[in-house]
């Protein structure tokens, strides 16, 4: 069945993203534990594919999250602003004076080099969109009154507090209701789920949570952990690209959940700066895969499963067909980690020169 989105014309957004706004750390070329300064953006799961969606693509986004009103919080606000996505529904929760009512999430992030995998350590508990309950938004104004063609959330912010599930399942069974799209992109973070019951309670969150989905994104640790699925042929480190086994594992989880769109990138990580890199999409009773890009070289990787969402669903949104979509959504993917941070700085041009395979001989 094909995805049916509405039309722009009676939509104030292209698409509405759930989810939690943290400040990113980056020590650049140093380590976390010794570095003296940090360079800050901003970066979440879900509002880095609102971000690619406004900043690369030009369509229009919102994103709906909370903040602290304190200083860091005033700090997100204007990343956002340059971000240029909406921010009708970000909820301002008071500040006690220390944070120990609400605070606002850091996530400082090593990019990696070589041999010396990328990583991250958050610092992120009782933040203030953890205390996100249900009936804190009127989800029928924002995808009745105001119309939306999309609501993209995930599994980070699911796996924030008990609660943050039930506002997911809340906005998406209003945006179904109002005829709006539904993407969720599982996005598995085993430091996150670890004091909320791990794998086994992220795959009861997640379960519950799938039959509400239209477009089901992940990688193969995702499906896995968070789902349950195992990739036939993919061995524990990641050694080999599986498009087979993606396709058995779509194809199982297909009898369970009915999605419209399955799509999950392809990655090999040789080293932390070069990776292969594809994707993969199921639609309409068909498997459409991206080129396999061999050795691609690696300035940050994180945000480039995001931006991969971000090109995927801009291509649904703007009417192309599925491989057209996939194509995208590598191709911006790979672009977003050729520069730093969570969030892309690609231009659409540059998206499809890439699409192209127009080579980096450089552009004056």
């Amino acid at each position: 069945m094909p995805l049916k989105i509405r039309d722009k014309r009676e939509c104030r957004w292209d698409l509405v993203s759930l989810g939690e706004v943290m400040v990113r750390f980056d020590p650049g070329d140093r380590r976390i534990a010794t570095a003296r300064t940090f360079e800050v953006c901003e970066g979440g799961g879900e509002y880095n594919v609102a971000r690619g969606l406004k900043r690369c693509f030009g369509l229009d986004t919102a994103i709906v999250t909370a903040f602290a009103d304190d200083p860091v919080g005033k700090l997100l606000q204007d990343l956002l602003y340059q971000g240029g996505v909406d921010q009708t529904y970000v909820k301002w929760l008071p500040h006690d004076g220390v944070g120990r009512s609400a605070r606002n999430g850091l996530n400082f992030t090593e990019r990696g080099f070589g041999v010396r995998a990328a990583a991250g350590s958050y610092d992120r508990g009782h933040t203030a969109v953890s205390h996100l309950q249900p009936g804190e938004f009127d989800w029928d104004e924002m995808f009745g009154k105001f119309g939306a063609r999309w609501l993209h959330t995930g599994g980070i912010f699911c796996a924030l507090s008990d609660t943050t599930p039930q506002v997911a399942l809340e906005a998406m069974q209003a945006a179904r209701k109002h005829g709006t799209i539904v993407s969720y992109d599982l996005n598995y973070r085993a430091s996150l789920w670890k004091s909320l019951g791990g794998k086994k309670q992220a795959q009861e969150v997640n379960r519950g949570i799938a039959p509400f989905v239209d477009v089901m994104i992940g990688n193969e640790e995702d499906f896995s952990a968070a789902l349950g699925f195992e990739v036939p042929g993919m061995d524990e480190h990641h050694s080999k690209f599986a498009v087979e086994g993606f396709q058995q594992m779509i194809a199982t989880v297909l009898k369970t959940y009915p999605f419209q769109v399955v799509a999950t990138t392809l990655r090999k990580a040789k080293t932390a700066t070069q990776n292969d890199w594809g994707a993969i999409c199921y639609y309409e009773g068909r498997f459409f895969e991206a080129k396999n890009r061999e050795n691609l070289e690696v300035f940050d990787r994180v945000g480039g499963g995001d931006s991969f969402a971000s090109g995927l669903i801009y291509g649904f949104l703007a009417g192309k067909d599925a491989q057209f979509s996939v194509d995208c959504g590598a191709a911006h993917g790979a672009l977003a980690m050729t520069t730093p941070g969570d969030t892309s700085m690609a231009t659409l041009d540059d998206v499809l020169q890439v699409m192209k395979g127009v080579g980096a001989r450089i552009a004056r």
